[in-house]
C-alpha cells in the first residue's frame, strides 16, 4: 500500500504542519515516509503546498505528479490541483472557503467546513487540524490515535495549543466520517 497525498492552500493556513505530522504519523507507525513542501514567492499569503507519501514498501520517487489523494484549503488549490488526482482518489475540500467541487465523478469529494468547525470550537487557527483529522478519518493511511500522539509532542512547548488542536482534529474525523457514511 502506498498513498500520496497533496495538501494545498494559501501560506499561512498551516499546510506545511498538516503535511509534516501525517509524515510523523506514519514514522511512527513504522511506515516509509517522504515529506515534500513547496511555497510560493510569499510565505504568508501565498500558494503553499506540500506531499507527503505513506507506504509499507521503499518509496521508489518522492517526486509525485498525480496523487491518489488531495486535502485543498482553498479554491485556486481546488482548481489547480484536483485535475491531478488519481481516478478513485480522495479530495477533502474545505467548503468553508471553496463553495464549489472540482465536478470529477470518478474520485470521492468530501466537503469539510474546516473554518468554521475551527471557529465553533474558538480555535480559528485549527481550520488544518480539522482537514488533517479529516483527511486521516477517510484514508485511514495512519491511526488518529497515533496522530494525536503527534500533535502532544509537537506542541509540548506550547501546551496552550495541544487541547485545541486535539479537538480540531477529532471534530474533523468526526465530521468526515459522517460524511463518508452519507457518500456510500
Amino acid at each position: 500500500m502506498q498513498i500520496e497525498v497533496k495538501f494545498a492552500g494559501f501560506g499561512g493556513q498551516g499546510i506545511m504542519s498538516a503535511g509534516k505530522f501525517l509524515a510523523e504519523a506514519g514514522l511512527e507507525e513504522g511506515k516509509e515516509v517522504v515529506w515534500i513542501p513547496s511555497y510560493g514567492p510569499e510565505m504568508r499569503g501565498g500558494t503553499a503546498y506540500c506531499t507527503v507519501v505513506v507506504s509499507e514498501q521503499p518509496i521508489g520517487s518522492p517526486i509525485i505528479n498525480n496523487p491518489t489523494h488531495l486535502v485543498v484549503m482553498n479554491r485556486p488549490s481546488l482548481e489547480k490541483f484536483a485535475p491531478t488526482i488519481q481516478p478513485n482518489g480522495i479530495i477533502i475540500i474545505n467548503s468553508s472557503l471553496i463553495p464549489i467541487t472540482s465536478e470529477r465523478t470518478d474520485v470521492t469529494e468530501i466537503l469539510i467546513p474546516c473554518n468554521q468547525i475551527a471557529i465553533e470550537l474558538n480555535n480559528t487557527r485549527g481550520a488544518n487540524m480539522v482537514a488533517l483529522g479529516a483527511y486521516v478519518a477517510c484514508s485511514k493511511v495512519v491511526s488518529l490515535e497515533v496522530l494525536e500522539k503527534i500533535i502532544r509532542q509537537e506542541f509540548a512547548k506550547k501546551p496552550k495549543f495541544i487541547e485545541g488542536n486535539v479537538a480540531a482534529l477529532k471534530r474533523g474525523a468526526e465530521v468526515a466520517s459522517q460524511e463518508m457514511e452519507k457518500a456510500k
